[in-house]
């Protein structure tokens, strides 16, 4: 007797969909055309060019509520059990707030929240030398004392060495 009602639900599942295609049979349109197949919605025509992609800033903000969706789960049973679990778990929690805090002033600083047009990276061109190329700045192991191979070329942005005077 428990399970009647575990039962019950189980036998009205397989009657609808057992019921839910001889249904669809009788009430589907009969003779489809265009206008019958057209998915209707609010009266507005639907378009026929393809939507405009989501800016991924869409999606960022959509993770950001979910991480705080997800601290408020762990949230509640620390409330309810904070007394028993004391220090340690006081502790516990401030870490876990703390990381989700650190990564959504991260998210902030990386300009997550604004909606305004993209700004694009700046060059820093202090940082940028002509002096510096691969061939003065990248260290090449294992070839200290050795005669250039042939198969050795200049990078890009690599200058010929002047030849010394004899």
């Amino acid at each position: 007797m428990q399970y009647l009602p575990l039962v019950g639900l189980g036998v009205l599942g397989i009657l609808f969909a057992a019921l839910s295609f001889p249904a669809n049979k009788m009430l589907a349109p009969k003779r489809p055309n265009d206008k019958k197949n057209s998915a209707y919605e609010c009266g507005i025509e639907p378009a026929k060019e393809t939507p405009e992609r989501f800016p991924v800033r869409f999606f960022l903000i959509a993770m950001i509520f979910i991480v705080f969706d997800i601290e408020l789960i762990f949230f509640y049973p620390f409330a309810v059990a904070h007394e028993t679990l004391g220090a340690f778990g006081f502790f516990a929690i401030l870490i876990f707030t703390f990381s989700v805090f650190e990564s959504f002033v991260y998210l902030i600083g990386n300009g997550a929240l604004e909606w305004g047009p993209v700004h694009t990276a700046r060059r820093l061109e202090a940082a940028v030398s002509d002096e510096r190329t691969t061939r003065s700045t990248i260290r090449r192991v294992g070839q200290e004392g050795r005669l250039e191979s042939p198969t050795t070329q200049p990078g890009p942005g690599d200058t010929p060495e002047p030849a010394e005077a004899a």
